[in-house]
């Protein structure tokens, strides 16, 4: 079929998938058998939609052939054109559906997901923008349904130096993953008496939480200190040593929490944060092995990229990989964030489609 790769090896997959569903102990490996499961309705809807693309290729072609008839009476030609021109029309759409479901899925997409937001150039502006932000994500995660918990957290007088809270419900990181990176705050701070307007940031990574199965930790690769939580005072301040900071000595990646007043959660929260950081490490390096054009891609994961500036006097929020610029920033910062995001999966699957396109079949 022309401008669609050959779709044999998806159907090759397919029947691999069915028999390994077939077998007596699919089921006993629950994350095997979700993962299985996904991959097969995926193909089994490309399949789908691959043979009703056909449908249409035949429809179009039969109805050609009548107009070709000088035999035929005028009604019956204009009716053949009509319906010729509604499954032209018809074709795009499933010739989109069906190469979008050719390419090949993020297989963190259906993890649960760990975001880290850090102050970045401002000052005590940029404390609150992190702040801003983490009640941005907060406020979408509960539109969404979805459970948001704070990992760990380091406060300013103002704001955030940095935090960072897992989301936990359906397609989260396949969702959030396009917000890595730089994002840049154009405004008017309160204590500003001139009304000059200035410019901060503040950096987010957003992880797909890793199992234990996914990253093989060396204990001896760890140094865990344990120190007494710092608090408001009063009766909410901590008395024992439960606040909790390990360095992953390889890379030098330090991760502390001290949100919970067990110390075993609070190691447990900061193996979490320090498995996902981790893997999508080890994710990034694969990625820049096979992606020779890294620049052109929309971007999910590197902090230094710059990628999204609010603009408050303005009010308008502009995100740089795509070019769009919306002027809805009230009510973005509230959490409607859901165009930008379909707007920013949609440019990634047709560079995704483009690349799928020139892979020979």
């Amino acid at each position: 079929m022309d401008g669609i790769p050959n779709i044999d090896r998806f159907i090759e997959r397919l029947n691999l998938l069915q028999e390994e569903m077939e077998t007596e102990d699919f089921y006993n490996d629950r994350q095997r058998c979700g993962e299985v499961s996904r991959e097969h309705q995926k193909l089994t809807e490309l399949v789908r939609q691959y043979r009703a693309l056909e449908e249409i290729e035949k429809h179009i072609s039969d109805n050609q052939e009548m107009l070709e008839d000088t035999t035929l009476d005028k009604e019956f030609r204009d009716l053949a054109e009509s319906d010729l021109q509604d499954l032209l029309k018809n074709r795009e759409s499933f010739r989109e559906k069906v190469l979008f479901c050719m390419i090949t899925p993020d297989p963190s997409d259906s993890r649960d997901t760990i975001v880290e937001i850090r102050a970045g150039a401002g000052g005590s502006e940029a404390s609150i923008f992190a702040a801003d932000l983490f009640r941005m994500y907060q406020r979408y995660a509960e539109e969404k349904g979805w459970l948001v918990a704070v990992m760990g957290s380091s406060l300013s007088d103002c704001g955030y130096k940095e935090i960072s809270f897992s989301v936990k419900g359906q397609e989260v990181y396949k969702t959030l993953k396009y917000e890595s990176g730089v994002h840049r705050v154009q405004r008017v701070p309160e204590t500003e008496a001139s009304g000059r307007i200035h410019t901060s940031t503040a950096t987010v990574a957003v992880l797909p939480e890793a199992e234990e199965v996914d990253v093989s930790i060396n204990p001896n690769d760890l140094e865990i200190k344990v120190c007494r939580a710092s608090g408001p005072g009063g009766q909410c301040v901590n008395t024992t040593d439960s606040a909790v900071q390990i360095l992953y000595k390889p890379t030098g990646m330090i991760v502390t929490c001290a949100d919970e007043r067990s110390q075993l959660k609070n190691k447990n929260k900061a193996m979490t944060v320090l498995r996902s950081r981790i893997l999508k490490q080890k994710q990034e390096e694969e990625r820049a092995k096979y992606d020779a054009n890294r620049k052109d891609q929309v971007g999910t994961g590197d902090r230094s990229e710059r990628i999204r500036t609010y603009n408050f006097p303005q009010g308008r929020v502009s995100d740089h990989r795509i070019n769009l610029t919306q002027y809805n920033l009230p009510e973005f910062v509230q959490g409607d964030l859901q165009s930008m995001l379909d707007a920013l999966e949609t440019e990634d699957k047709n560079r995704r489609v483009k690349t799928l396109l020139e892979i020979p079949s």
